[in-house]
């Protein structure tokens, strides 16, 4: 199973992110959306799993704040902000967050902890990152994505 990760986007779906999520099975995303019209988007190439970020307002009242989902045996853990995960992680094998917008793949005490950058605008000069994951034999191998972009 082939999984895109992906946060922050901020209102742009840019067309190489499009590129990965075309071959992806799964799509998770830490939030910071910004628009229905993306979360309708990113659902016509795969199913999507979601959470809402600071700067999704009213119109995301429906999508979770956190959200746990187990595909093909890994089970993530979802949250925009970092600050806001429980401490009590059981039986959770993989947490996926957003917001600070600067890659993350680091594992502590047997998890795997996810952030896939921002590939929405760019922003503070950082790079432009997302994440296509692969579930083998229930377990994850990660592939950082880098997208190219204009230096300013």
């Amino acid at each position: 199973m082939k999984i895109a990760i992906l946060s922050d986007t901020h209102g742009l779906l840019r067309p190489e992110v499009v590129d990965h999520l075309r071959t992806a099975d799964a799509i998770l995303h830490g939030g910071d959306i910004n628009k229905q019209s993306i979360v309708d988007q990113l659902e016509q190439y795969a199913p999507l799993y979601v959470v809402r970020g600071n700067n999704d307002k009213e119109w995301a009242e429906d999508i979770p704040h956190d959200l746990t989902v187990t595909l093909d045996g890994v089970t993530f853990y979802m949250v925009h902000n970092k600050k806001e995960i429980p401490s009590d992680l059981s039986g959770v094998d993989v947490v996926v967050f957003g917001h600070s917008h600067k890659y993350v793949q680091e594992e502590k005490d047997g998890i795997l902890w996810l952030n896939p950058g921002s590939c929405g605008p760019r922003r503070f000069h950082q790079e432009i990152t997302m994440m296509m994951a692969e579930v083998r034999d229930g377990a994850l191998q990660v592939e950082k994505i880098s997208i190219p972009h204009e230096v300013t």
